[in-house]
């Protein structure tokens, strides 16, 4: 079981962004005092049983700053997928000699998580993140990213059903993340997609001279295509 689960974008301010964000898409359902560590403020929606985030800093140096930098201003900058067992994932990821830049396990408001965030130079793309949450793992259970009370500033109208990530070369990092995810691809007109348990992800060619990046979501719920943080949220596909 592999599901989209959340999104997390980055930019220098993170008021503005929020101010934005909670004119479409709802009340903000958590900010993470955690990421104070990693010198970063936070804002998250809950979206149905998905989550986007948006990251500023709020000191010179930060990972983020350096992404900001290179990316030339806001940025998507990690999806993260959940499943149902991380020890095979594991397994498979020193197979494949993906190096894991960080490797959490913790427990939070009763909540479990643990998360492998890969090294971006190993995937391509973009920064990604596989976790495992419990003791709920349905989609509409414990996610302890998101705080105690997530569920009761959830917006039920929305959900992320997908992410497109711009790459210098996309059939072959979409060949990589098939390998890695253990999903196949599939072609369409303009671009490659991984099909998930809960939401896709489709891999296209740069087109903007920013480099490879995550650069849109797709939003079940959506009335009208947005910018939010330098990244683009567009409705659900028709069927």
């Amino acid at each position: 079981m592999l599901r989209l689960r959340q999104i997390a974008m980055v930019a220098p301010e993170l008021a503005p962004v929020v101010e934005a964000g909670c004119e479409t898409l709802g009340a903000v359902c958590f900010r993470d005092p955690g990421v104070a560590n990693y010198g970063l403020e936070n804002a998250l929606w809950a979206l149905g049983g998905t989550f986007l985030e948006a990251l500023a800093p709020i000191q010179p140096g930060t990972t983020v700053a350096r992404y900001l930098d290179r990316r030339g201003g806001p940025s998507g900058y990690m999806l993260i997928i959940d499943c149902t067992d991380l020890a095979p994932v594991r397994l498979r990821l020193a197979m494949l000699n993906i190096r894991i830049v960080e490797d959490l396990d913790m427990t939070i408001h009763g909540a479990s998580a643990k998360a492998l965030h890969l090294h971006p130079r190993d995937t391509g793309g973009c920064l990604l993140s596989i976790d495992q949450h419990g003791p709920d793992q349905t989609m509409l259970g414990s996610y302890a990213w998101a705080g105690p009370d997530w569920h009761r500033h959830m917006n039920p109208d929305m959900a992320i059903t997908g992410a497109v990530i711009a790459c210098d070369n996309p059939e072959v990092i979409a060949m990589r993340w098939s390998t890695l995810l253990v999903r196949p691809w599939h072609k369409l007109e303009d671009r490659w997609r991984l099909q998930l348990n809960h939401g896709s992800i489709d891999f296209t060619a740069i087109s903007d001279g920013r480099g490879e990046g995550l650069s849109a979501i797709r939003i079940a719920g959506l009335g009208a295509p947005m910018q939010l943080s330098g990244l683009d949220l567009l409705p659900e596909e028709s069927a």
